[in-house]
């Protein structure tokens, strides 16, 4: 039965995933690193010359179908929410913010260092509340859990780590665009939700 509380959640859940693709957007455009996964897809896209929002959607794709397949309760209207609207709001707000500031813009770096900073809160915010929502977990996400569950003498935030920082070696191998943000996103991004989660709740 869909609950006030489920339909508040939901809407809370798209609203914060739309809200992590414009904060990605700001990211993307300062060039200074994103998350891992992002660099990853960026990467790729441009590699094979198709939107973020596209390829994203693909890989999305896969990753669902490994964690269908492998523990369900990892799924949800979250799980949808950020396989989709993630990449394409990106892919929206990179394309507006193309068309309506000037091209030199981004190239002072006092503005690239002013962006980065509330860039990176409303980020982290955002996916504090979208995680806190409890209503599933992004593919990408998933597999990081599920991987942890493989190797229980490893800690979850060991194998978090790993698993960003090979994510992060791929980006780079394609050429990527990783900055020292998309290293300190790696090691401190985890925690900094849970944090943030905790404030919410």
């Amino acid at each position: 039965m869909l609950t006030k509380k489920t339909m508040t959640h939901s809407i809370y859940v798209i609203l914060a995933v739309i809200t992590m693709g414009f904060a990605l957007s700001w990211l993307i455009l300062i060039n200074m690193g994103t998350d891992p996964y992002t660099a990853l897809n960026y990467a790729v896209s441009r590699k094979l010359g198709i939107s973020i929002g596209n390829w994203q959607a693909i890989l999305n794709s896969i990753l669902f179908f490994i964690v269908l397949f492998s523990d369900r309760k990892y799924i949800g209207l979250g799980t949808l929410a950020n396989m989709f609207l993630v990449g394409y709001s990106l892919d929206f707000f990179l394309a507006l913010w193309n068309k309506v500031l000037p091209a030199d813009l981004f190239t002072k770096l006092p503005v690239r260092i002013g962006i980065l900073v509330p860039s990176l809160l409303v980020f982290v915010l955002a996916a504090a509340v979208y995680m806190d929502m409890n209503l599933g977990t992004g593919p990408y996400d998933a597999v990081a859990f599920i991987l942890a569950k493989k190797f229980p003498k490893v800690s979850l935030k060991a194998v978090r780590i790993i698993y960003d920082s090979s994510v992060i070696v791929i980006a780079f191998a394609l050429d990527g665009s990783i900055g020292i943000l998309t290293v300190l996103i790696a090691f401190t991004l985890g925690p900094a939700v849970e944090w943030v989660g905790r404030l919410i709740a």
